[in-house]
């Protein structure tokens, strides 16, 4: 069988192709904020499905794509969907579509008890216990929002481009800006990481995915795995458990 897979962010929508054996190749990604009827129609035109998945985070865009996929099989990932896992937690109709599909990702592709860290508009962190129950987690400004919105609100801060830092001490407001992003925001991390994996009770697998995730695990050993088509697999893996 032959699904869509639909990983509907706050800043981009990818589109990829996925079978219960694989995940194949991303067909399209679109700026979340452009999803429409006719802009589904060009990102999908000549392509061929049996059945879509649609993981989304933003409600508007969701009921865009549910419109635009009626009379065909379709599911929209939520907590009450087979998940392969267990949830504890209170309200679990509150936790994101996103995190599910890492905690599902992360549980059959590597290990648990498990840490998923994924870097996007925000950071979250997501606890998968021994036994395969999701616990809960952490949400956090992401990386991005933290310098543009600094850049933003003060007169004489300007844009930066996130990249490594050379050193701590930076010789120009840039190289500041940049050291304390980039430092800063591995403390923040590094901090939280150690806080689940006590309440946890145990030392987690740590996996992070994300379009920081190379850059922010580059300087900390405590997150062991990179994967940047995590949330894909997992929506994947959620669509063999749907059909």
């Amino acid at each position: 069988m032959q699904y869509l897979l639909i990983d509907n962010s706050n800043t981009r929508t990818k589109f990829a192709l996925g079978s219960n054996q694989c995940l194949g190749k991303t067909i399209s990604i679109i700026p979340t904020s452009e999803i429409s009827p006719s802009s589904l129609d060009s990102a999908l035109k000549d392509i061929t499905y049996d059945a879509v998945v649609l993981c989304s985070v933003v409600p508007e865009k969701a009921e865009i794509m549910a419109d635009f996929f009626e009379g065909k099989p379709f599911h929209q990932l939520s907590s009450e969907s087979k998940l392969g896992i267990q949830i504890e937690y209170p309200n679990p109709n509150q936790i994101g579509a996103d995190r599910l599909a890492n905690a599902i990702g992360v549980q059959t592709l590597f290990c648990s008890p498990a840490i998923v860290i994924d870097f996007g508009t925000a950071v979250t962190f997501d606890a998968i216990g021994s036994d395969d129950r999701y616990l809960g987690g952490v949400i956090a400004p992401g990386l991005a929002s933290m310098t543009q919105n600094l850049a933003k609100r003060t007169a004489l801060l300007p844009q930066i481009e996130l990249t490594e830092p050379t050193h701590a001490i930076g010789k120009s407001t840039t190289e500041a800006m940049l050291a304390g992003a980039v430092f800063g925001y591995r403390g923040l991390i590094k901090e939280i990481i150690h806080k689940l994996s006590e309440e946890m009770h145990t030392t987690p697998t740590v996996v992070a995915t994300g379009g920081d995730a190379e850059l922010i695990a580059r300087g900390l050993p405590e997150i062991q795995h990179v994967s940047p088509t995590l949330t894909l697999e997992g929506i994947r893996i959620a669509a063999t458990l749907q059909f």
